[in-house]
């Protein structure tokens, strides 16, 4: 699946910067795909960061947990929001992109009670 997004952000990065300012109104079906890729992107990024924020805040048990948990939601994600076909592979970024929210929101809410009151590693 990371191979099927590099392949597709190599393919995007050379588009013209006229895509890059009409991400409110997408002229056609390719500036939209560039659009929802970006967003993508950003939100995977910050996705990866609060990963990283919030497994040093556990015990080994609960980093362990935490892995276990990310790897069923990755495979959860990708099942979801993709498949593959005799053409290719077809992904929804706009689906990938809801599942990525929700689950960045889910490990912020954690990070913010690890630093409140405590980390609680049933809630992973």
């Amino acid at each position: 699946m990371k191979s099927l997004l590099l392949a597709v952000l190599c393919l995007l990065a050379p588009l013209p910067t006229l895509a890059q300012q009409n991400c409110d109104r997408p002229t056609d079906d390719f500036d939209g795909l560039y659009c929802l890729n970006k967003i993508y992107i950003e939100t995977d990024a910050e996705l990866n960061q609060v990963y990283r924020d919030l497994a040093p805040r556990l015990t080994p048990k609960g980093r362990s947990r935490l892995k276990e948990t990310q790897l069923a939601w990755i495979e959860d994600r990708n099942s979801s929001c993709s498949r593959k076909i005799d053409s290719g592979f077809y992904v929804n970024l706009s689906c990938a992109t809801s599942l990525t929210r929700s689950r960045l929101q889910f490990l912020q809410e954690r990070v913010r009670e690890c630093k409140s009151s405590g980390c609680l590693p049933s809630k992973l």
